[in-house]
């Protein structure tokens, strides 16, 4: 009973996280990447059905396996993330938040976000051969 008590738990751990990162995707400050990697780490501890169906998943997959292998992202996963971090933040600081210090908040740390991308390792699928 304590098995499938905690083997359920986990799937709902792991879609909500999958949730989230669908949020994160468009929401500004939500991460995508943690949700993203909790979201495998409780199916494949639970469900080997969703575990496969997340590092399959036509989105998400690569950029999971490539992720937990420790080749990083993409050159161009690095720039769209960071491109759209500054979008959404950009127009959050411009529009929509009128407190000086939380725009600087923003700012501060769509810097570090961005910096943390761009010094993970940039993985190349195909490198050219010389």
């Amino acid at each position: 009973m304590k098995g499938a008590v905690k083997r359920w738990l986990l799937i709902v751990a792991g879609w909500i996280c999958v949730i989230l990162a669908i949020i994160g995707i468009v929401l500004p400050l939500l991460p995508t990447t943690p949700f993203l990697l909790l979201a495998a780490f409780c199916f494949s501890k639970s469900s080997q059905r969703f575990h496969d169906w997340l590092l399959n998943h036509p989105w998400f997959g690569d950029y999971i396996r490539n992720f937990q292998s420790g080749r990083g992202m993409t050159l161009k996963a690095k720039i769209s993330t960071i491109f759209l971090i500054w979008l959404s933040i950009g127009a959050s600081v411009i529009f929509f938040v009128p407190i000086v210090w939380v725009k600087g908040l923003l700012l501060i740390i769509a810097t570090c976000v961005s910096l943390y991308l761009w010094r993970r390792p940039t993985y190349v699928p195909n490198p050219p051969r010389p």
